[in-house]
């Protein structure tokens, strides 16, 4: 067999697997969602459930990880890349069903508060390279905070609404919250 064509199938396998319990999480507490709602919804049987994940929990890890992974190197990417909030917004838009796991109450909250925890990290880490900055770093650090929470709160708005306004609305909001952070951090430690 095709080596391609068993990645391509086992990567569409995963996928569906990944959509189905992150459906589920928007409407039900993981610890009742069933292998077999999973395997039903993403039309797989069980034994192929089981080929690929111990059980429901080492699937949603995954589906945390990965989520967590693609995120991270999305927000790395704004060092050189003047579209990083595009690109963004635009992997949040074709994979909703994660995001609105996020927000659900139904999730374990533990991947919202690792997006939070990596967004502040890696965010922080940009902009004290950016800035230069070697004193006040507990300042600065708020400073960021403040930025990276009214972003993410931008997105976890637009998701709660349903995903009811245009993309374009919220590239243009958060970049535009990204240009008065620019400014002000210009303004206040230089470069």
């Amino acid at each position: 067999m095709d080596e391609k064509k068993t990645d391509r199938r086992t990567m569409k396998t995963k996928r569906a697997l990944a959509e189905a319990l992150a459906e589920f999480l928007a409407t039900k507490e993981l610890h009742r969602i069933t292998v077999q709602e999973i395997a039903d919804k993403a039309d797989v049987n069980r034994v192929t459930f089981y080929h690929h994940y111990q059980d429901v929990y080492e699937l949603y890890d995954k589906l945390e990880t990965e989520v967590v992974n693609v995120m991270e190197g999305l927000i790395r990417d704004c060092k050189g890349n003047p579209d990083y909030v595009k690109n963004l917004i635009n992997y949040i838009d074709e994979n909703r069903v994660y995001f609105t796991m996020m927000i659900s109450p139904y999730t374990t909250s533990t991947l919202g508060y690792k997006l939070g925890s990596m967004f502040d990290s890696t965010y922080l880490e940009i902009c004290l390279e950016r800035y230069n900055i070697t004193e006040n770093i507990i300042e600065f650090e708020y400073l960021c905070h403040y930025h990276v929470v009214g972003s993410l709160s931008i997105i976890e708005k637009w998701a709660r609404a349903g995903y009811n306004q245009p993309k374009e609305l919220i590239v243009q909001g958060i970049t535009d919250l990204e240009r008065g952070f620019r400014t002000f951090c210009e303004q206040k430690f230089g470069k």
